[in-house]
């Protein structure tokens, strides 16, 4: 197999260099004004006559001049725009030599008056106004049965990942709108998964300020590579959608569904499914939803002044939240039921603008996995073999409100809320034996057997109001904000175990530990903040910004652990506790910005004061009350760098002091031994995180090649970072206190390249990775330095020859090489490789074929870990019913029958190995039905089925 791959190759830039030769010739002319002048970055295409199909394409040189290599003997269309000039369009017939010189194409000056009715009536594929791309979704092939997912993967410089996630021009998409307006918040994939490409009469890439740029007024050299999808006219009246549902071998089912109904004012927007094929919802936040955490917008969270000010309010950041630690619901992480569904609403019209979304997830995971993790200790190590079983079950509401108005010409309001409310359960079952040593073959010292139960409910929500003011003085601004948020959680666990220690025997334990425990848990927190900036202009080049931070952040948090004896259950003293803290965050500031010529430099300085007043006793009828009342003061400086050098050129980078101050959990000198084997201790003493973060990095895209290139690096120091220190004992119980050290760091540098191949037929991309960190913690009293080394690399090809072809192919390699100062002799090296490749191909009869094949493998010598998994997908479809409305599917899924989920990983002081019992081979037959018709062409995208 390892040799079949580096064949094909070694064997594809041959064939690239070969299809570029042997009966081809050269296009070459001069692009220039009514004087003869040259007119330099003109957007020149090549088309099919036809059916206008995009052949090749690129941008003038400075002196007006372009050059199309290698074509293929034939006619063609000769299509050419240049801003504030008439578009030209000429048909080119080759002469017989090897090259065709169109000589000096002169372009004619255009009226403004005429410019959109000329606009309308040629349609270039595309156009390039400096950082803007404009793409005609015409040009490019694309069914009305594809999504625009698939369309998306057709356009020259973009690019689909496999989960979905969109990079335009090397730059990771980070927000896609529909006619301007937002569709499920800020959710880049809920748009192009589910709106057909068929609604699309426009597909526009740019970068946008960012929200707080937006809101505020101020520029701060930043931006946000955006996509922009423009309703065609004959989608914004009635709806549009899509409805599929499969059945399957070993009861597998699967349902799905969309629906739109758009006009120029009013979008509204439904979608929905169901399944137990492990397949997840339509975004990220679902992942979220089901840890018990929750995602805002945080572009627009109205925390002002230079490194953000105060986040929302965290989510899941405590054990006291009770919330469910479990994967992501991938094809690799045990077997998952999901149902979700949700709306999206937009009003919009010239000085309001309205958007609300509501989604419901819901989720059964059944998991069991065997895990093997090895501590290395002073001059020792030791190792636990756990097998586990997890039954949760979740689900959530979410929703989300933005409102903003245009009050006048200088005046904005902006008013946005989010929330969450949810509940689950989570059942968790456990065998763990602790070895000494690093075989599992070796003395047996402990064993464990768990059950746990646990259930829970919670309720958040964030609202933030945001005020702007435009004084007549250009650059002269004003902003205020203010927000309320509460994070509210309540659950019950309830906890079993039998923990064995062995001394003397290996069968008989010398001591038998039991532990029989209910644990009652409440947790509000409430967060008041504000946040002001006052800008001004001191010339044209300089701008002056002050900016004031301030939040009070209250928790209180009642804990009853109570032991179940015979008798009835007793209070435990140890474990229970009530506590309250009132976190006052202040901070002030003020920058200086110079801005010219495409140069943003901010330099600035602000004074930043944290208090945290806490009290806790072990319940609230304790009238024996310890407070822990600590002050942090600092000073917080930042620099930051965006220089714009034309061209679509960037260079970025700054330097940030940034503080963080310890969780009141670990301030706490209570001693939590509700795991007999790792007891956990507070610390009253310690000092806030202190860290120093430089990076820096450079972005080039050129328009007229269509090339790709990135590469930045980035550095972190730590002073007094929190870290947990550990002491193991004779019978391997870990107790671990947080406590502060410096000297930690991490480094990493990072690059892409990518460029086409062949301009719409094939694309190529590389990139590259180092990473370098140090690690310290305290193990038995003595400092262990574990420095890791982590090297990865990986390229991308996509061809795309025709509609009835294409073949997209990737592979990643990442490497760890972990080294240990109090254990060298553990010293390691892990190697995780990636494989993949999928092929699609168009049979006769409106017949299509899709294959998909990854090929995944995980080394570690050092313990013998050495794990392959081939998982390969096939699916044989055919379109039917009036105008192709219909598609029925037959689909194999893991057809070796090999898919496991696996994970290895090496830390600090431990290495580990894990693999879940997850989904494997089943067959599907599945039919879908599209409200406006469907036909179809080879699929054109990269990710799964």
């Amino acid at each position: 197999m390892k040799k079949i791959l580096l064949l094909l190759w070694l064997c594809l830039p041959m064939l690239a260099a070969h299809a570029q030769t042997g009966g081809r010739f050269t296009l070459k002319g001069v692009v220039a004004d009514t004087a003869g002048a040259g007119l330099p970055e003109a957007t020149v295409m090549l088309l099919t006559p036809k059916d206008s199909t995009l052949v090749n394409f690129g941008r003038t040189t400075k002196q007006g001049a372009f050059e199309f290599k290698g074509l293929k003997r034939g006619n063609y269309l000769l299509k050419i725009t240049y801003v504030g000039y008439l578009p030209y369009q000429s048909t080119v017939n080759p002469n017989d030599g090897d090259v065709t010189d169109m000589g000096n194409i002169k372009m004619t000056f255009m009226d403004q008056n005429l410019y959109e009715v000329v606009v309308k009536a040629f349609r270039a594929p595309l156009s390039i106004r400096g950082d803007t791309i404009e793409y005609d979704p015409k040009a490019f092939k694309v069914p009305p049965g594809a999504n625009v997912e698939d369309l998306i993967r057709r356009l020259p410089g973009m690019q689909v990942d496999q989960d979905g996630s969109i990079k335009a021009q090397g730059e990771t998409v980070k927000r896609v709108t529909v006619d301007g307006k937002r569709f499920f918040g800020d959710d880049t994939k809920a748009a192009t998964k589910n709106l057909p490409a068929e609604a699309i009469s426009k597909v526009q890439v740019f970068n946008e300020k960012t929200e707080q740029a937006r809101l505020t007024g101020v520029d701060d050299g930043k931006h946000e590579k955006t996509l922009n999808l423009q309703l065609k006219d004959s989608h914004k009246k009635g709806g549009f959608g899509k409805v599929a549902a499969g059945i399957g071998t070993e009861k597998r089912l699967e349902g799905k569904v969309n629906y739109n109904r758009f006009n120029e004012k009013n979008q509204f927007s439904f979608i929905g499914l169901g399944n137990n094929t492990n397949q997840g919802g339509m975004s990220w936040d679902d992942y979220q939803d089901f840890k018990g955490s929750q995602s805002f917008n945080w572009g627009d969270d109205g925390d002002f002044g230079f490194n953000g000010g105060m986040r929302y309010i965290s989510f899941g950041g405590d054990d006291e939240s009770l919330t469910i630690q479990a994967g992501s619901g991938a094809q690799n992480r045990g077997f998952n039921k999901n149902w979700a569904g949700g709306a999206n609403y937009n009003f919009d019209t010239k000085k309001t603008k309205f958007n609300t979304s509501y989604y419901y997830n819901k989720n059964t995971q059944d998991l069991d996995a065997t895990s093997r993790q090895t501590n290395f200790l002073t001059n020792s190590a030791f190792t636990k073999l756990d097998t586990n079983g997890r039954l949760n079950s979740n689900q959530n509401h979410r929703g989300s409100v933005r409102f903003e108005k245009s009050l006048d010409s200088n005046n904005t309001l902006v008013v946005l809320s989010n929330f969450r409310f949810g509940n689950g359960t989570a059942d968790y079952r456990s065998h763990q034996e602790f070895f000494r040593g690093v075989q599992d073959s070796t003395q047996l010292s402990n064993m464990s057997d768990i059950t746990n139960f646990s259930d829970f409910n919670s309720f958040a929500i964030a609202n933030t109001a945001i005020y702007r003011l435009k004084f007549k003085k250009k650059g002269r601004n004003f902003a205020l904000s203010a927000g309320y948020n509460v994070n509210n959680s309540e659950g019950d666990v309830r906890q079993r175990s039998t923990n064995q220690f062995f001394r003397s025997s290996q069968t008989e334990p010398d001591s038998v530990l039991n532990i029989n425990q209910t644990n009652h848990t409440k947790s509000l927190r409430n967060q008041l903040k504000s946040s002001a900036l006052f800008t001004e202009p001191l010339s044209k080049k300089f701008v002056l910004e002050t900016f004031y931070n301030f939040s009070l952040k209250s928790d209180e948090v009642d804990r009853d652990v109570f032991d179940n004896n015979e008798g009835g259950p007793v209070r435990n003293l140890n474990l229970s506790r009530y506590y309250t803290n009132n976190t006052t965050f202040h901070r002030g500031g003020t920058s200086l910005r110079y801005s010219y010529n495409g140069l943003n430099l901010l330099g600035g300085i602000g004074l930043q004061q944290i208090h945290m007043d806490g009290k806790f006793a072990v319940n609230q009828d304790d009238p024996t009350r310890t407070r822990v009342d600590r002050r942090f003061t600092n000073w917080v400086p930042n620099v930051s760098l965006n220089y714009n050098l034309k061209n679509n050129r960037y260079l970025y980078g700054g330097y940030n002091f940034s503080v963080q101050e310890p969780n009141i959990r670990d301030l706490q000198p209570i001693v939590d031994n509700s795991n007999p084997l790792y007891i956990t201790m507070g610390n009253p003493n310690l000092s806030p995180t202190k860290s120093h973060s430089f990076n820096i990095g450079y972005n080039h895209f050129n328009a007229t090649k269509f090339t790709q290139m990135f590469f930045g690096a980035y550095f972190n120091k730590y002073k007094d970072q929190i870290i947990y220190s550990q002491t193991v004992d004779e019978n391997l119980v870990t107790r671990t206190m947080p406590t502060n050290i410096s000297g930690g760091r991490n480094f990493n540098i990072y690059g892409h390249y990518g460029f086409p191949i062949v301009k719409t037929k094939s694309n190529l991309s590389l990139n590259v990775g180092y990473n370098n960190g140090k690690n310290l913690t305290f193990i038995n009293g003595e400092l262990n330095d574990t420095k890791s080394n982590g090297y990865n690399g990986g390229l991308r090809l996509d061809l795309t020859p025709s509609d009835k072809f294409t073949i997209y192919a990737n592979a990643n390699w990442n490497v760890s090489d972990t080294r240990y100062s109090l254990s060298s002799a553990q010293n390691q090296k892990i190697v995780n490789s990636f494989y993949g490749a999928e092929m699609n191909i168009k049979l006769p009869k409106d017949i299509y074929f899709n294959s998909r094949f990854n090929y995944n493998r995980y080394v570690n010598d050092r313990f013998g870990f050495n794990q392959d998994m081939p998982i390969l997908n096939l699916s044989i479809y055919k379109t039917m019913l009036k105008s192709k409305k219909g598609e029925i599917r037959l689909s194999a899924f893991d057809l070796f029958n090999k898919n496991r989920g696996i994970s290895q990983s090496a830390y600090q002081n431990f290495v580990s190995q894990e693999q879940v019992r997850t989904l494997a081979r089943y067959f599907m037959l599945s039919f879908a039905y599209n409200m406006r018709g469907m036909s179809h062409s080879v699929r054109r995208k990269g990710g799964g089925f």
